[in-house]
């Protein structure tokens, strides 16, 4: 690309939005780790968004990030444009339906819903993320999930085209959602089932007090780094193997929670990574099990032997 172009869409999308440069990302997301962006864009509105996306260059790479959970960033950061949409943040309840945007946390949503006095997103209340990530990954905790309740969601692609697809067009399963690569989704909408607001408040309450019990909340994550194997635990196999608590330089496999890697300050996204591979090379020995990775990865580690 050329200099004269590359200068000219990124005057042209800051009509639509905030454009910065050399972001980083460590400050973006919950484990704290990660090397800078190349391009860092919030768009105004959902509008702006359609509006700007056909301006960015084809040939650059998008990630849309919400809140930065489940997300391992590479210490060398991303050459790209990191798409922040914090600020589609629209929640309405019509009846037993409610849509939202994709910038709302989740945590709102589950509040929203228990306030209007509808079940089916208790478990938002425990998931520390935004409801894009939460709708791409199909989200779930305490026996519930996105896909429970999901009726549809909208979508844009690089063209800034929008297209509504109901939930059997995504062949959700298991933290999966098939989206095509290009596809950023922008709202939802759930059907929600009555039920008594107190009742529903009661089972947000116990699930929160769950989490913080046997999770390493107060140090900064990123959440399950694995998926749960067929009729297992990650957290059993980790800890079976002897690898609960190992460490390397500032990131260790926690001690509250096996299947949970924090960051005790410093740590580098090869410090995590080198204890994903660990524990995938010590389970795989053992038990004959290959562990999933349920964290994404962006950047140049995405090469590497991981997923």
């Amino acid at each position: 690309m050329s200099h004269e172009l590359l200068v000219n869409w990124q005057i042209d999308v800051q009509a639509y939005g905030e454009l910065q440069y050399d972001v980083a990302l460590s400050q973006h997301t919950t484990l704290a780790v990660g090397g800078n962006a190349r391009f860092y864009f919030k768009p105004k509105s959902i509008e702006a968004l359609q509006q700007s996306l056909p301006i960015i260059p084809q040939d650059m790479e998008l990630f849309v990030l919400g809140r930065g959970s489940n997300l391992l960033i590479s210490d060398n950061g991303f050459d790209g444009l990191i798409l922040d949409l914090g600020c589609l943040q629209s929640l309405a309840m019509n009846q037993a339906t409610l849509r939202t945007e994709a910038g709302c946390r989740m945590s709102k949503i589950a509040q929203k819903a228990a306030s209007m006095g509808y079940a089916g997103l208790e478990f938002m209340a425990t998931v520390p993320g935004d409801l894009g990530g939460g709708v791409a990954m199909n989200a779930g905790a305490f026996g519930q999930q996105v896909s429970d309740t999901l009726q549809h969601i909208d979508i844009i692609d690089r063209d800034g085209n929008l297209s509504i697809l109901p939930r059997e067009q995504l062949a959700m399963h298991y933290r999966h959602t098939v989206l095509s690569h290009d596809s950023i989704v922008v709202s939802a909408s759930f059907l929600l089932q009555e039920d008594d607001a107190n009742d529903i408040r009661m089972r947000m309450r116990d699930m929160r007090q769950q989490r913080s019990q046997s999770q390493p909340l107060a140090l900064p994550n990123c959440g399950s780094v694995f998926k749960n194997p067929d009729n297992d635990y990650a957290a059993r196999l980790i800890e079976a193997v002897g690898l609960k608590g190992e460490q390397r330089g500032q990131a260790q496999i926690s001690e509250v929670h096996a299947n949970f890697i924090v960051n005790h300050g410093g740590a580098t996204a090869n410090d995590v990574l080198a204890l994903i591979r660990c524990a995938q090379s010590r389970v795989q020995q053992q038990f004959q099990i290959y562990l999933e990775p349920e964290v994404r990865m962006l950047g140049s580690m995405d090469k590497e032997n991981i997923s």
